[in-house]
């Protein structure tokens, strides 16, 4: 069984921000796979179904991105899940081009707080995850301002294509392994 973690801020002022990509990515696995969702638990909202022939939970925690660790590290001791080869997480990347994705195995939180406490809660470092490049916070910009806001409209279609992409490597991930993932996304988009 697969623990797939969405990373982002519950609540409609937070819908369709660069900070919930994790958020719409999930949101795009359980339409696409018909998973139903399983209710509130542990301060998560979560989904059991399956993708690719692989029981999977998805779920999005609702302790807001900074303490994102607690519900992540609850969920997985409560279905036995084995964090550093079954958990995936999914989150947004600052350091990356918007619609950019990067598949890694393991690594540091690189800055993201909602990963620094999943790891301090974890710990541990290793645990796969599929970042969404939002693009790189305006020069004298807050960074809470640049992640918590939308889209300009010429993003809006790369992003969406984005979260496709990456529901599709969440898939390739668990039918094929990390490291074809990783062949197959782990590439920069040419300019448009």
């Amino acid at each position: 069984m697969y623990l797939i973690v969405g990373l982002g801020n519950p609540g409609k002022q937070y819908e369709a921000t660069r900070h919930n990509m994790g958020f719409d990515t999930i949101d795009r696995l359980v339409e696409k796979h018909g998973i139903p969702q399983s209710g509130v638990k542990f301060n998560a909202m979560y989904g059991k179904g399956t993708i690719g022939g692989e029981k999977v939970i998805v779920m999005k925690p609702l302790s807001f991105m900074n303490l994102s660790g607690g519900p992540v590290r609850d969920i997985a001791a409560y279905f036995k899940i084995d964090t550093e080869t079954r958990m995936i997480v999914i989150q947004d990347d600052i350091d990356l081009e918007p619609g950019q994705l990067r598949i890694r195995k393991q690594g540091s939180a690189g800055g993201h707080n909602g990963l620094k406490d999943i790891i301090q809660k974890l710990g541990t470092e290793k645990f796969m995850r599929v970042k969404i490049g939002v693009g790189a916070k305006p020069k004298g910009w807050d960074l809470a301002d640049h992640v918590l806001g939308r889209f300009v409209p010429a993003e809006r279609k790369l992003i969406d294509e984005a979260i496709e992409n990456a529901a599709d490597a969440v898939e390739r991930i668990i039918a094929d392994g990390p490291d074809a993932a990783m062949n197959e996304y782990n590439r920069k988009k040419p300019a448009n």
